[in-house]
């Protein structure tokens, strides 16, 4: 189903479980959206509305804002949990994002060539960074990996010349 958030896009989401749903991209395959989410600033909500029923947002599903060019900043809730795999994948645009301090995992190539991403810092709640995460953005320059990282997949900065 699909819900207008609070800067004006319209963001699809998957139930999965009675009261949870994940952010997903509009259509399972590429392209992944008919009509791409526009505006600089992109909000995800702590929790969405649908036929009477109010659902906790807990994740960024696999493609849900892939190749999503627009956005400069995203801003999640604290009641993410896991970023799913190309999550991000090929958000040019990117270049502001906290993630918040209720994320516990990082999906393979969740954030790769997002090159306008110069800084990120990690939040001491992850536990799990999967392979090529961060891939080809060549525009980070500074990130911060807390000690209580488990998982470290490989190639996380593949082809991060900084």
């Amino acid at each position: 189903f699909s819900a207008v958030c609070s800067t004006g896009q319209t963001l699809y989401y998957n139930v999965t479980s009675d009261s949870t749903v994940e952010v997903t991209s509009q259509n399972a395959t590429y392209p992944f959206y008919s009509t791409i989410p526009t505006g600089d600033t992109l909000e995800v909500p702590t929790r969405v509305t649908i036929r009477d029923t109010t659902y906790k947002v807990t994740r960024i599903g696999d493609y849900a804002f892939g190749w999503c060019s627009e956005q400069k900043c995203i801003k999640m809730p604290r009641s993410i949990t896991s970023i799913g795999d190309n999550a991000f994948n090929i958000c040019t645009g990117l270049t502001s994002l906290t993630l918040p301090d209720s994320i516990t995992s990082i999906g393979k190539y969740a954030f790769s060539s997002c090159r306008g991403l110069s800084n990120i810092t990690i939040p001491n709640s992850v536990e799990n960074i999967e392979s090529e995460a961060f891939e080809y953005c060549s525009g980070l320059t500074s990130i911060e990996i807390p000690s209580g990282v488990k998982r470290f997949g490989l190639c996380v900065f593949w082809s991060c010349p900084n």
